[in-house]
């Protein structure tokens, strides 16, 4: 497809961010958005990269009833050299089309994905920050448009693309988080949709997350739908425990997100010495692991955060901490190797990133 670009007048261009340090995660947004359209009996059609600017969206739309819905979360890294790299993105586009298909969407080229994002950030290239722990995050989603009132799959749908300079995601950067362990509230269970990246899934996690907060956690840990007893992922990461060198993370059960940054992981750790195991975690044999002293470090992983130390896990009122509240020695290994291939400071001998022309 022809990916159209509608001319920018200079007097609706944005002021770029002067100070990189006041980023944040998710508040500004560039001067362009990607937009195709997909209809039953026709296809995708009118793509086109056009000024970011609000949708017009009939109220009966069948997103805002329905939540047919889905989105992924990509990075881009401006290296040293000028050129502008993007993490496995890939990754991104196949995990995109398997929402998709969970929620009844169209499957959209793989091709289409990685093309028009990346005319996207060719174009808004001057807006990717270069500041420490900075990057372009690119956020594409597809949303149902069809006016109707009735629950069946919407026959008319936007795919869109919009990009944002951002800095860390947690506001005291790159130092331990304190997680709560949610033993009321369940997110989701094997057969749902808590292996999709679809906003339904966030939306039922809000509730515990406030009461978290409240109580002084930066995130929630969910356990497992049926027993309430099995480590799961955190709201925005997958999760991992390592036993000295020996690293764990929960299994692919179909209800926890298959990480981009998870994966990497996996494939990254034993090329670092370290040994990976994929099963179950019972929550009270954590607790009573890390009280034992054999969990050294915790840690998540995700696009946003790339990698996050954990500090203080809280399950049942009990708060047990980790590597004294610092950042251990694996936790931080991970971080500097996965950061320095992504921003070209290292060699990436997995052929993981993928450079935008």
């Amino acid at each position: 497809m022809d990916i159209k670009i509608v001319p920018l007048p200079a007097e609706k261009m944005k002021s770029k961010i002067a100070d990189q340090s006041q980023l944040g995660f998710g508040k500004y947004f560039t001067d362009r958005m990607l937009v195709i359209e997909w209809k039953s009996g026709q296809g995708w059609f009118n793509g086109r990269i056009e000024p970011y600017a609000p949708f017009v969206l009939d109220p009966s739309s069948a997103v805002f009833h329905y939540a047919q819905e889905i989105f992924e979360g990509l990075k881009a890294y401006k290296w040293v050299d000028g050129r502008v790299a993007l993490f496995r993105p890939e990754m991104n586009a196949r995990r995109f089309n398997q929402s998709g298909d969970r929620v009844c969407m169209p499957e959209l080229p793989e091709e289409l994905f990685l093309d028009g994002i990346n005319k996207l950030v060719s174009l808004e290239q001057e807006w990717i920050p270069t500041a420490e722990s900075t990057s372009l995050y690119i956020r594409p989603a597809m949303i149902a448009v069809e006016p109707f009132l009735g629950v069946h799959p919407s026959d008319h749908f936007y795919f869109f693309v919009i990009l944002s300079p951002v800095g860390a995601y947690y506001a005291a950067g790159f130092n331990p988080i304190k997680i709560m362990v949610e033993d009321k509230y369940v997110r989701a269970v094997p057969g749902g949709t808590g292996e999709a990246k679809t906003g339904g899934n966030y939306a039922s996690s809000l509730k515990a997350g406030l009461e978290a907060k409240q109580k002084g956690y930066d995130q929630v840990l969910w356990l497992d739908g049926r027993e309430r007893r099995f480590i799961e992922e955190v709201g925005a990461m997958n999760m991992f425990f390592a036993y000295g060198t020996h690293i764990v993370t929960a299994p692919l059960s179909g209800s926890i997100l298959s990480g981009v940054t998870r994966d990497s992981v996996l494939k990254l750790a034993p090329t670092l010495g370290y040994t990976v195991e994929e099963r179950q975690i019972d929550v009270n044999e954590l607790m009573a692991d890390i009280r034992s002293g054999r969990v050294t470090e915790a840690f998540g992983s995700g696009t946003a955060a790339v990698i996050t130390p954990v500090g203080n896990l809280c399950y049942k009122d009990e708060v047990v901490e980790l590597t004294g509240g610092k950042v251990g020695t694996v936790t931080q290994k991970l971080y500097d190797t996965l950061t320095g291939i992504q921003t070209g400071k290292l060699k990436d001998d997995f052929g993981w990133v993928k450079f935008v022309e």
